[in-house]
């Protein structure tokens, strides 16, 4: 496998930010009620990383390293502000939903350590390849939380009615509990199938 392909393919499997790395867990477990609103998380989340990546990668030799972090920060509010204007404007349900944890973005771990780890070291296109594979693994891993959580605590996936009007939902897992449970199995399933696999 090529550099590139392994600078955003790591981010799915090897350096999965939430089953691999265990970054950014308060809003895993806090906003994964449902499949839309882990999605809306992620997909959040996905963009402040690329668009502050982008930008790190190309002023990183021109900050000083004393200034670094409360640069790096100041990019990073600046999207985090942009899609905290944007959920409010255009999905203000998602806006409500998610709360704190936008601004709360400024601070993430997997942002704030992709920035210092890899985009202040890295060109531009090693740095867009790592946040994509990073943003897409942490997408889709707070969406499965979601799914699981909304599937068997609602009965439904996105909304929509999946397991019929017999079924009784666990309504633990629309609780925090229900959160650290999902969370727990998942992560069991998870470092069985890279043990298998001989992904360390």
């Amino acid at each position: 496998m090529s550099t590139l392909a392994q600078e955003f393919s790591k981010g799915l499997l090897k350096e999965n930010p939430t089953f691999r790395l265990l970054l950014g867990m308060c809003p895993t477990l806090a906003i994964t009620t449902s499949a839309f609103f882990g999605f809306g998380m992620g997909v959040s989340v996905f963009f402040v990383l690329l668009c502050s990546n982008i930008v790190i990668s190309v002023i990183r030799n021109f900050v000083p390293d004393k200034v670094r972090m409360p640069a790096y920060i100041l990019v990073i509010a600046t999207f985090v502000t942009i899609t905290d204007m944007v959920l409010n404007a255009f999905v203000p349900e998602l806006h409500k939903a998610l709360g704190i944890f936008i601004p709360l973005i400024v601070v993430n771990c997997i942002i704030m350590g992709r920035a210092e780890a890899f985009a202040r070291k890295n060109n531009v296109i090693r740095s867009i390849l790592d946040a994509l594979g990073m943003g897409v693994g942490v997408t889709m891993s707070l969406t499965l939380v979601g799914i699981i959580r909304e599937l068997f605590g609602a009965g439904s996936i996105f909304g929509y009615n999946i397991m019929g009007t017999a079924f009784e939902p666990m309504g633990v897992l629309a609780t925090p509990p229900g959160a650290f449970i999902t969370l727990g199995i998942l992560l069991g399933l998870f470092n069985y199938a890279f043990k298998r696999l001989g992904i360390e």
